[in-house]
C-alpha cells in the first residue's frame, strides 16, 4: 500500500493533525479494513513528531472506533467503515461552512443547556462555574489557559443539566471548536475583548445562579453570537440563528464588539 503521509505543521494539537491524516488515508481507501498501520517509530519519522504524539493520535483513533490495537502486534484498521462514536474531522473544520455548522450545533445545544442548568444546578455546580470564571480572570485572554478555563465553564454548565448525554455532546463539540481556534490562531486579543468575553460568561453564571431560565438562555445566546463574531463568523449569525429564543442579543453590545475587534473601542 502507498500512503500519502506528510510532516505536519507545528501547532498546539499535533496529535489531532496526525489522527486526521491517518483518518483521511482510511476514508480514501489507501488504508483498508484489516490493514496494519506502520509502527509508532515509522509514523513518528514520517510526520516529524515524537512517538508520544503518535501514541496520542492512535489512542484517539482507537476511541473513535477507526482502529484497533493489540499489544505486541500493533494497530490495525477497524473492519467496520462506520465508526462507533461521533467524529468531527479536524481538516473538515478548516472549511468555513463546516466551522459555521459546528457553531450552529453548539448554539442549539448550549442555549438549552443553560436553561436546564438554571433549573437544576446545585451549590457544587455553582462553585465549579465560579472556579472556572476565576481561571479565566487569571489567564491572559485567548491563551491556552484561558481557553481551558472557558471550556471548563461550559463543561460545568453542561453537567448542571443533569443530562449525561447533553454533557457528552457539549464537551465533544466545544473541544472541537477549541482545537480549531487554537490551530487557526485567529482569535483577536485585546483588553476590551477580554472584558466583553468575561462579562458574557458572568451574565450566564448570574442567570443560572438566580434560577432565571429565560435570562440564562438569552445570556448564552448572546455569548455564542459574540464568540462567533470573534472567530470571524459574520456578525455572529451562525450562533444567533441556531437557537431562537424570545430575547435577541443586544445590537449595541455587538456594535461595541465589532469596534473592539477593529481596535476602535
Amino acid at each position: 500500500m502507498t500512503l500519502k503521509l506528510d510532516k505536519v505543521n507545528r501547532g498546539p494539537h499535533l496529535s489531532t493533525l496526525v489522527a486526521s491524516s491517518i483518518s483521511r488515508e482510511i476514508a480514501q481507501g489507501r488504508l483498508k479494513p484489516g490493514d496494519q498501520l506502520p509502527t509508532e517509530a515509522a509514523l513518528a519519522t514520517t510526520f516529524g513528531v515524537s512517538r508520544n504524539v503518535v501514541r496520542e493520535a492512535i489512542a484517539r483513533l482507537r476511541s473513535e472506533g477507526r482502529i484497533w490495537s493489540q499489544q505486541g502486534r500493533g494497530a490495525f484498521v477497524a473492519e467496520s467503515n462506520n465508526p462507533t462514536v461521533l467524529t468531527i474531522d479536524y481538516e473538515t473544520l478548516q472549511r468555513a461552512d463546516s466551522f459555521r455548522n459546528l457553531f450552529e450545533l453548539r448554539g442549539i445545544l448550549e442555549v438549552q443547556a443553560a436553561a436546564l442548568a438554571a433549573k437544576r444546578r446545585s451549590d457544587a455546580d455553582l462553585k465549579a462555574m465560579g472556579d472556572a470564571l476565576s481561571g479565566m480572570r487569571a489567564a491572559p485572554y485567548g491563551s491556552v489557559a484561558w481557553l481551558r478555563s472557558d471550556l471548563e465553564f461550559h463543561r460545568t454548565v453542561a453537567e448542571a443539566t443533569r443530562n449525561s448525554y447533553m454533557g457528552q455532546f457539549l464537551v465533544f463539540v466545544s473541544e472541537r471548536v477549541r482545537e480549531s481556534i487554537l490551530a487557526a490562531g485567529n482569535q483577536q486579543k485585546s483588553d476590551d475583548m477580554a472584558r466583553i468575553t468575561l462579562g458574557e460568561h458572568e451574565r450566564i453564571f448570574a442567570a443560572i445562579r438566580n434560577g432565571d431560565v429565560e435570562g440564562a438562555q438569552a445570556a448564552m445566546r448572546d455569548h455564542l453570537a459574540g464568540a462567533a463574531l470573534r472567530v470571524g463568523l459574520h456578525d455572529g449569525e451562525a450562533a444567533a440563528e441556531a437557537a431562537p429564543v424570545p430575547e435577541v442579543p443586544s445590537p449595541v453590545r455587538h456594535s461595541r464588539l465589532r469596534k473592539a475587534i477593529r481596535g476602535q473601542a
